[in-house]
């Protein structure tokens, strides 16, 4: 599909891959075959790599921890989420406003970290006289029926309905299970309302990146699973899109889509390879 020649271009021309983790880096708790060797290749090559995630249920601490019982150490600097993207955009856009948060206790605690009001944490029945400024949905694997009559009743009633990213399903070792996108659509069809996300693959993801990095977006590629979120991301932003075959998307997925990546790999393995490779000539 793509061309040895159209692969390596794209290696070239990038200063700075930002990975997706489950699905390309590693699957649940395994890491892929290869995926260190790709990060020592970008090194060798005077690139540079962050990580992306537009899982909200778990905080960069905790990713830190996984990927360093998977012999991947890194720091705060080189992890983003789509949380640490919502803190952002509500401390820009909402300061002081009181929110609603539809995430685990992980996330919670990221969100009281950066000085985010939470709204209610107790979760008690929803009170019309007292309703949050905004309600935040992340990727929230502790929801319950109460978060979520909660959340739709503060919406229908005037509360600001955000989201951290749109993936509609998660990846995991026999399947999927729901994600944020996947909760999104009960409140959606409940309330009448769409949120606003601000995860891969918006405008907002991209700008922090840039932000964060110093790194011209023309220089940044996206790599990831997804065609819909983490090459979308790069496409549809100015920057470049990658897809890797070990996660969510196959070939016949991009026939299927209206975002056509940059180029496609077998996984970040042969990515490292063609830098390596790259390195020698």
């Amino acid at each position: 599909m793509f061309s040895l020649e159209q692969k390596r271009k794209v290696l070239k021309e990038t200063d700075l891959f930002v990975l997706d983790m489950d699905g390309t880096f590693y699957l649940e708790n395994d890491i892929l075959d290869g995926s260190l060797d790709f990060l020592e290749a970008v090194k060798a090559s005077g690139k540079d790599y962050i990580f992306f995630t537009n899982n909200s249920s778990t905080s960069p601490k905790l990713y830190i921890e996984k990927l360093a019982r998977m012999n991947c150490h890194i720091g705060r600097d080189k992890i983003m989420t789509s949380g640490d993207v919502m803190i952002r955009y509500l401390k820009s856009n909402y300061p002081g406003k009181s929110v609603y948060l539809l995430g685990t206790k992980a996330l919670e605690e990221t969100f009281e970290e950066e000085g985010i009001a939470l709204f209610n944490r107790e979760n008690k029945e929803a009170d019309l006289n007292n309703i949050p400024d905004i309600v935040v949905v992340g990727f929230d694997k502790t929801l319950t029926y109460e978060k979520l009559t909660n959340a739709c009743t503060y919406i229908r009633n005037g509360a600001l309905f955000l989201a951290t990213h749109l993936d509609i399903n998660c990846p995991v070792k026999d399947g999927f299970i729901p994600d944020c996108g996947a909760i999104c659509a009960a409140i959606g069809l409940s309330t009448g309302k769409e949120p606003k996300y601000v995860g891969k693959p918006f405008k907002e993801t991209v700008d922090m990146v840039v932000d964060a990095t110093g790194v011209a977006k023309e220089a940044i590629t996206f790599v990831g699973d997804r065609i819909y979120t983490d090459v979308a991301t790069g496409v549809k932003n100015g920057a470049k899109g990658v897809l890797v075959l070990t996660g969510e998307a196959g070939v016949s997925d991009i026939d299927k889509s209206d975002v056509k990546p940059d180029a496609v790999y077998d996984s970040i393995k042969e990515m490292g390879q063609h830098l390596t490779e790259m390195l020698k000539n």
